[in-house]
């Protein structure tokens, strides 16, 4: 994922399970800004989870690599920089197709008032 760092430590999803979440039918997002610490940058980060209650290991695994795919052709163009996103796999995740899903991280990232317009329709204006 060009331009998203990973969430990988406990401590960083429980900060980010502090902040704000949306819940849709595939999924929930949760989000934090983290623009207050410098030593993160200002690159968005993004982590995923899915309990047990999604269904066997299997069904788990699945359910992760499903939103792994979703978030790598939507956040890297789409999330607000200095946000770290936490994308909780729900038992309708593993059934759910795939362009539901899309709409459904597309859903939450606009109800949260995280999503941005993509580079190119910004004119490139760095």
């Amino acid at each position: 994922m060009a331009g998203l760092a990973r969430l990988k430590r406990r401590t960083e999803f429980l900060y980010v399970a502090k902040g704000r979440r949306w819940s849709t039918p595939g999924l929930v997002l949760q989000a934090r800004s983290h623009a207050a610490d410098a030593v993160l940058g200002p690159d968005a980060r993004v982590g995923f989870t899915a309990s047990r209650k999604v269904g066997i290991a299997v069904e788990r695994n699945r359910a992760r690599r499903r939103l792994k795919a979703a978030a790598d052709r939507l956040l890297p163009e789409h999330a607000m920089p200095g946000q770290d996103y936490v994308v909780v796999a729900r038992s309708e995740t593993v059934k759910r197709p795939f362009a539901l899903l899309l709409g459904d991280l597309e859903t939450a990232l606009k109800r949260l008032g995280a999503w941005r317009e993509g580079a190119a329709a910004q004119g490139g204006t760095r």
